[in-house]
């Protein structure tokens, strides 16, 4: 089964797609950006809002973020990464997720991140996420 969940944002409609898909289990989460009335110009407010967006789509769709497997950061100057870091360690804290970080241009020229994460359900969690397994 595949349940499709819509946000409510403007941008689902324009651009045809839904903020989650839960499929088999994973949930995949759409690239997040801070879009709001009052959207922060600094890199560390843009990724924050960023995450609450991610945050409350998790939760829509049953999960959080100690479940996430997989995030995708794309940022339009890669070098402003690293003021992100110590907001991404409090939101991952002991569950930190396999990461890639992509320089890009994003689609509104305000917009500095993006956040995308591929996330399971804790019934489909193979192993407590508290376990951190080191090979």
């Amino acid at each position: 089964m595949i349940r499709r969940i819509r946000s409510g944002s403007a941008f689902e409609d324009r651009f045809s797609y839904c903020r989650s898909v839960v499929a088999g289990g994973t949930v995949y989460v759409a690239g997040s950006c801070a879009h709001s009335d009052d959207m922060p110009t600094d890199i560390v407010g843009q990724c924050a809002s960023a995450l609450r967006i991610v945050e409350a789509a998790l939760r829509d769709a049953g999960t959080d973020l100690q479940h996430v497997v997989r995030v995708v950061y794309y940022l339009t100057d890669i070098r402003e990464f690293e003021d992100c870091v110590p907001l991404l360690r409090d939101a991952f804290g002991a569950h930190p997720p396999a990461a890639s970080i992509i320089e890009a241009k994003l689609i509104d020229p305000a917009d500095r991140i993006e956040i995308e994460v591929t996330a399971v359900l804790p019934s489909q969690a193979p192993f407590s996420a508290a376990r951190d397994s080191r090979a």
